[in-house]
């Protein structure tokens, strides 16, 4: 079983389903999906995220799609829309955006949260 993300005009994902797997049947579903909806379709990895294969495998195009997502075909790769932060950045490795201060490790239970207007995290009480 496969994932295959629908892209508008634009590039963004409208739709992920899943299908056939890649060359079943002798069949390139990537572009018989597209034909029969009318819209370009990629093939996803539910098992790739921030380039990396979570059971050891091969890592396709960065990160699984979800509706939203950008496909950039020059990374050949899934991003996903830009937090609401300015400060935030794209790892050009990744493809995942991340703060330009990184959150801080911690070992007990507490819990952080992103703070904009100080480019900071701050604990958050609960």
């Amino acid at each position: 079983m496969a994932h295959y993300a629908f892209l508008d005009s634009n590039n963004i994902v409208t739709q992920v389903i899943v299908g056939k797997d890649e060359n079943e049947d002798g069949v390139d579903w990537e572009v018989y999906y597209g034909e029969k909806r009318g819209q370009t379709c990629k093939r996803t990895s539910y098992n790739t995220t921030a380039g990396q294969h979570l059971s050891g495998g091969t890592p396709f195009r960065k990160n699984y799609a979800g509706v939203g997502y950008t496909y950039d075909s020059d990374r050949d790769a899934f991003i996903s829309p830009k937090p609401s932060f300015d400060s935030w950045i794209l790892n050009e490795d990744t493809c995942c955006w991340e703060p330009p201060v990184p959150m801080p490790a911690s070992d007990s239970d507490e819990r952080y949260r992103w703070n904009e207007e100080t480019v900071s995290w701050e604990v958050v009480n609960v």
